[in-house]
């Protein structure tokens, strides 16, 4: 619709939609109880998507032509999809890296072991060194997370050891350890003493 207005400063053309046919060139005087008369039916639809590896909370996918119907027979539209994962009691992640943590006794840590871990892959046997350390990090090479668009690239996982020393201990053992603290040459107090709070009889 050409719609001319004479003002003072001259006179204005304004170009609009026609309001009826919306610009089709058509009028539909009948018009379909379902579509209202626009050749479009709106309806729910379940899709079957494939998630790729390494995505994280706020990752966009696009799934080509699952959109609305395009206007006037043009191609339909894209479906975009947010993503947001959930939380994992035993696993954390930091970019693509994850993080774990495992407890392992006093002996473990001093004397080494060979232990089974859990990654996000399955199982995995770890070395541990003797005279392991608190909050030492074990790195796992190429066990992390995909980088996302190139899965051959992945970050590592990394656990934290955390060493579990106990609260009551028995008279054997405390005699073993009170024996292993004469030949370290550490001299212990009487009072209480460093095992007299762990003492189980």
């Amino acid at each position: 619709m050409r719609r001319a207005t004479r003002t003072p400063f001259g006179s204005f053309t304004q170009v609009s939609v026609c309001p009826t046919c919306n610009g089709t060139g058509q009028m539909i005087e009948d018009k379909c109880d379902v579509c209202g008369g626009s050749g479009q039916k709106q309806e729910a639809k379940k899709l079957k998507i494939t998630i790729p590896a390494g995505v994280d909370n706020g990752t966009r996918l696009r799934v080509s032509s699952e959109g609305d119907t395009g206007q006037r027979g043009g191609p339909p539209g894209d479906l975009y999809v947010y993503l947001f994962v959930n939380e994992d009691a035993e696993f954390q992640r930091d970019g693509i890296n994850i993080l774990s943590k495992i407890k392992l006794s006093y002996l473990q840590a001093i004397l080494g072991d060979r232990i089974e871990v859990e990654t996000v892959e399955g199982p995995a046997e770890v070395t541990i060194a003797p005279g392991t350390q608190p909050n030492t990090t074990i790195t796992l090479e190429n066990r992390g997370v995909p980088r996302l668009g190139n899965p051959v690239s992945r970050g590592d996982h990394l656990i934290t050891i955390a060493i579990d020393i106990p609260t009551k201990i028995s008279a054997e053992e405390k005699e073993l350890l009170e024996k292993l603290a004469k030949i370290r040459g550490d001299h212990l107090s009487k009072v209480g003493g460093l095992f007299g709070g762990l003492f189980r009889g």
